[in-house]
């Protein structure tokens, strides 16, 4: 074992004596040595049950023969986060919470981790932790919350019932007491957001991914299967160990085309093109934007969870959660038998899922033509740019419009709520991409006003930041070259045309070549907006989106 280098012969009795101190009994220092690295937060909604799930893994990892040792790492609620500077740290979160477990678990030479994770970045840097330091490793993602309620509004959630209902607030559709009523609804328990958001769709992949037991993505973080499901992931982190069967035999290029795969019929977040370039990034496999561009035109979307509809992830785990979408994308030969901490092959996990299929059809089945995220390519973005399909009424599938740009959200925010922006608006947000930010925001704040005020069809947005995975609309986001970079989106000018085509994947600034390279000579060079601290390093070794903004 690992960890027999710091337990083992004479030259060890300090560090033996300083493990005991921990409370480590003789007899337990020969046992597998397993850290749980725990996100646990009183500030974050989906992490604050997470006390209740350590006690669970640690008494499946005691029960099964380990020695578990709980250490945290950091969480960032995106929503609280929102609409202001904070939302610069989200991403950048994501590098740091993996140098936390890749620092914590070498330092201490652990055997194996289990990962205890819910919101949008931790997840992901907890599985490029598990790949860089490769040793056996289980997730377990804390869950969904219940859905809302209040009078005259059933199945709220967190963007329903709070971000979009200011902008039916300040169109007059609903009353202050109404507003002040759902506010209070739309968050009723412990668990990620309700929908198919970034939290929600990273747990959906990292099960697909076969990094934690079928069913642990849907069920409710406040369900006892939630803790059962902890528990057993704790008994099962010990025999992975004893096996030594590790991350990079689980993440292969195989598992994550199966994870693309299930994130196109999901129709998830748009953030998951940076979460799953960055793994891969960070198991040296061979996966690029290519390889999302290539098979979403040859999959199409199974089954809307809200944003796109008004499903919501209960639904989606009733009717049978993750194993049901691998048994409906089995019946069309869409995924690859790979292996997974449950020990289970995913065709055999799908071969025995239970379906509901008035939800999560048959893929033959499915109403739908398109894959649920769409790459798009042109003038506008050399490098790329991804919309959320799923989210976009197909009537708005082609759109042009005349731009309106803002160097910052604040300045975007500030014209929507001043009713500035009327229909046929394309609202240009630069400079927020990962070095511009720098962090790469994410947009939900306009692009819920736009939603919630009934401009969610009429306009367009783009950025060279992200979109929260609750943003539904004309929005298109990680636009390469960012405005930074002296990409083209830091040219377009007020009134010029801008064309977005989902049907042919293209994204159009309709001014001439030779204005665009007569607007970049009188380009000024960009300056880090961030002088010191933990921002002014990212932005000086981040990549850019279409390389999963991954920090060399």
């Amino acid at each position: 074992m690992r960890s027999d280098s710091i337990k083992k012969g004479i030259a060890r009795t300090p560090h033996r004596g300083l493990l005991m101190a921990t409370g480590v009994s003789k007899k337990n220092m020969n046992a597998p040595f397993i850290g749980i690295a725990s996100s646990f937060s009183d500030l974050v909604p989906g992490h604050i049950g997470m006390r209740d799930l350590e006690r669970q893994i640690e008494k499946g990892i005691h029960s099964a023969g380990g020695q578990a040792f709980i250490f945290g790492v950091p969480a960032v609620c995106d929503g609280i986060a929102m609409g202001h500077c904070g939302m610069q740290y989200s991403l950048p979160s994501r590098d740091l919470i993996a140098d936390c477990v890749e620092t914590v678990a070498q330092a201490h030479q652990l055997d194996g981790l289990v990962l205890l994770s819910n919101c949008d970045k931790i997840t992901p840097g907890m599985l490029i932790a598990a790949l860089r330091i490769d040793i056996p490793t289980i997730i377990v993602t804390a869950g969904p919350m219940l859905d809302g309620e209040c009078q005259g509004h059933h199945k709220l959630t967190m963007v329903t019932g709070s971000f979009e209902a200011v902008g039916k607030y300040r169109k007059g559709e609903i009353s202050e007491e109404e507003l002040l009523a759902m506010e209070e609804a739309s968050c009723p328990s412990a668990g990620s957001c309700q929908g198919m958001y970034t939290a929600n769709t990273l747990a959906c992949l990292t099960e697909i991914l076969g990094m934690s037991l079928p069913y642990c993505a849907s069920s409710s973080a406040v369900s006892s299967q939630k803790r059962r499901i902890a528990f057993d992931s704790g008994m099962r982190i010990v025999n992975l160990v004893k096996d030594d069967i590790k991350p990079s035999m689980i993440i292969t290029k195989e598992s994550m085309r199966n994870m693309i795969v299930a994130d196109l019929a999901l129709g998830g977040s748009t953030n998951t093109f940076l979460h799953t370039l960055a793994i891969a990034n960070a198991g040296g496999i061979d996966i690029t934007l290519k390889d999302f561009d290539e098979l979403s035109k040859n999959v199409h979307q199974i089954v809307k969870i809200n944003p796109s509809s008004s499903l919501t992830m209960a639904d989606f785990h009733y009717a049978g959660g993750i194993p049901a979408v691998l048994k409906s994308l089995a019946s069309a030969n869409l995924i690859s038998d790979t292996k997974t901490v449950s020990g289970i092959p995913t065709l055999e996990i799908a071969k025995y899922a239970q379906i509901d299929t008035s939800i999560i059809p048959y893929y033959k089945d499915s109403k739908y033509t398109k894959a649920g995220l769409t790459i798009l390519y042109g003038n506008l973005a050399k490098g790329g740019c991804v919309i959320k399909t799923s989210g976009v009424d197909p009537d708005c599938y082609e759109f042009t419009g005349n731009a309106r740009t803002f160097d910052s959200e604040e300045s975007a925010m500030e014209a929507l709520e001043n009713d500035t922006i009327k229909e046929g608006d394309v609202i240009v947000i630069r400079y927020e991409g990962p070095k511009g930010g720098p962090g790469m925001r994410e947009m939900l704040a306009p692009t819920s006003l736009l939603v919630g005020k009934g401009l969610g069809k009429k306009c367009a947005l783009i950025t060279d930041g992200r979109f929260s995975g609750a943003t539904r609309g004309i929005c298109v986001g990680h636009v390469v070259p960012e405005a930074a970079e002296g990409g083209v989106i830091a040219l377009i000018k007020d009134g010029d045309k801008i064309k977005i085509d989902i049907n042919t994947q293209e994204i159009t600034l309709l001014v001439s070549e030779e204005e665009i390279a007569k607007r970049k000579l009188t380009l000024k060079p960009f300056e880090i907006k961030c002088k010191s601290g933990y921002l002014a390093k990212y932005a000086k070794n981040v990549q850019d989106a279409s390389h999963g903004a991954i920090v060399i």
